[in-house]
């Protein structure tokens, strides 16, 4: 669990480095990037969904491409971060604060169930929560949470992710 906890630090670290590359606002694309969020790039954005005046950014990052050059550390078997952004659909002021849940159903009806670890305390992180997931098989990945943030209500996302 500590290799686990010391590698999804240093994967934020090495990624958030590669992404605050200055203090103002850039257009890439259709995506405006500020400094300390986690949009990288376009392509790192697996799904955005707005539910009840809340919308949820979920990112799939291959840990391989994040850490080229860095080496993994032994036993961990997860390939891929995921994580999701909150925002308040009105005002697109993040929400840091409250419990995320993901269940991801993989080829061959694999199953994997994590509780996301909020990052909104972090400094120049940005307000996310994530997790580490095996996503080494090709094929399509079932994507289902349920989050319950500050007002207390119960919202849900589902979405199809294709590993190729």
């Amino acid at each position: 669990m500590k290799k686990s906890a010391a590698f999804i630090a240093a994967l934020i670290v090495a990624f958030s480095a590669s992404t605050a590359f200055s203090a103002t606002e850039h257009e890439h694309g259709s995506m405006k990037m500020e400094q300390g969020t986690q949009h990288a790039e376009k392509g790192n954005v697996a799904h955005e969904e707005t539910v009840d005046g809340v919308t949820a950014t979920f990112m799939i990052i291959s840990m391989k491409e994040q850490m080229k050059g860095m080496e993994m550390p032994k036993g961990v078997k997860e390939t891929h971060h995921l994580m999701v952004e909150f925002k308040d659909a009105a005002t697109g002021k993040s929400i840091n604060d409250g419990r995320v849940r993901v269940k991801v159903q993989g080829p061959g009806k694999t199953v994997q169930m994590k509780d996301l670890t909020g990052m909104g305390g972090m400094k120049g992180m940005g307000g996310h929560f994530g997790a580490d997931f095996d996503l080494s098989k090709k094929g399509k990945y079932g994507v289902m949470t349920k989050f319950i943030l500050a007002d207390g209500k119960m919202r849900n996302v589902k979405f199809w992710y294709d590993v190729k």
